[in-house]
């Protein structure tokens, strides 16, 4: 009986105790308050903060009304407690939160008007290499 109560009172301060992981991004852009798409799916604003569940390769794309839009593959590399084996225990049996928290600023260029010679010289090479294929062949063939 009394191995039994010890047993159920280390099951409950250990199931008390669990600690977790907690992971998330903070986005940020300069300028601010682009648009976010995480894996092409929205998330607002900059700075973001974002939520994620697993490390590796992330898409993040970043639009401004006047600036370029940028788009990042972004690799997230884990932590030394989430590797095979220590994760279980930083995952489950820690009795606090670890926090990590990704911070990624990312700068954005405004667009760039061409020149008009600059648009001209490009629509001039297209029609040399236009006259340089030669002309159709009749569609019946």
């Amino acid at each position: 009986m009394r191995r039994t109560a010890c047993f159920l009172a280390l099951l409950t301060a250990t199931t008390l105790l669990c600690g977790c992981v907690e992971r998330r991004f903070v986005i940020a852009s300069d300028p601010p308050g682009s648009v976010v798409l995480v894996n092409n799916r929205p998330v607002g604003p900059t700075p973001a903060d974002v939520p994620f569940v697993y490390y590796g390769n992330y898409h993040f794309t970043l639009v401004r009304d006047g600036y370029e839009t940028l788009q990042v593959d972004q690799c997230v590399p884990p932590p030394w407690y989430e590797y095979p084996g220590l994760d279980f225990f930083a995952e489950n049996l820690i009795p606090w939160t670890i926090r990590d928290v990704r911070r990624l600023n990312y700068p954005m260029q405004p667009i760039r008007n061409p020149s008009s010679n600059e648009i001209r010289d490009r629509a001039q090479d297209l029609r040399n290499r236009g006259a340089a294929l030669g002309p159709l062949p009749p569609s019946g063939q």
